[in-house]
């Protein structure tokens, strides 16, 4: 038996994801969490073989929630699922350590799939996913940009995006304000921009906002 915690802040999702599970008979789900403070107590009580983890599950990011199970949790295997680009968050939460990446916007049969292979140790990421990567085609703008980008310049620019200070990214994140203006200088470096109004544009062409 496979056994799995769903952490979502919507409750409709929750719902829709323990219900396919539960459909399969090798599918166990154990609990449920709506933000990272409550994921983490969950984990004090329970130890489930693979956590389904939402990108944008509130309280922490989902990439600094995902170092911090790896950290505290590394025999868990963690399944990022979100509604955000596959192009830029994918990679992006393979590198931090997930097995895998399922878009919500994925056939419902994929749900099955990407949980039991994450299961197994094994990667996953969707067929169309694998195809886009393999070329770099001038269609591909999002992902020349991203390869650019380290999975922290990618968190950091996205917060930035949202509107958030300095101050704000630097707590988000556990850094320190200079270390986030270090990010920022490198990230207009990288994205050969001179100012805030260009780097958010660059945000929006890698579909961060």
């Amino acid at each position: 038996m496979i056994k799995v915690l769903i952490a979502d802040n919507h409750p409709i999702i929750r719902m829709g994801v323990k219900n396919v599970l539960d459909s399969t008979s090798d599918f166990e789900v154990i609990a449920d969490a709506s933000t990272t403070a409550e994921l983490f107590q969950k984990l004090e009580k329970v130890k489930p073989d693979v956590i389904m983890l939402e990108m944008d599950i509130p309280e922490i990011n989902g990439i600094a929630t995902l170092r911090k199970i790896k950290k505290e949790y590394p025999e868990i295997k963690v399944l990022m699922y979100s509604g955000q680009s596959e192009d830029v968050y994918a990679l992006s939460s393979i590198r931090a350590g997930a097995f895998g990446y399922l878009s919500k916007s994925s056939d419902v049969d994929y749900i099955v799939t990407a949980v039991r292979k994450v299961s197994e140790g094994s990667m996953f990421i969707t067929n169309e996913l694998a195809q886009r990567l393999a070329f770099d085609e001038g269609t591909q703008k999002p992902r020349r940009f991203f390869r650019k980008l380290s999975t922290r310049e990618i968190e950091v620019l996205k917060l930035l995006a949202s509107g958030k200070r300095n101050k704000d990214v630097a707590i988000g994140l556990n850094l320190n304000e200079k270390t986030v203006s270090t990010y920022k200088a490198r990230l207009m470096k990288k994205l050969n921009v001179d100012n805030m109004v260009d780097l958010l544009q660059q945000a929006k062409a890698l579909e961060l906002y």
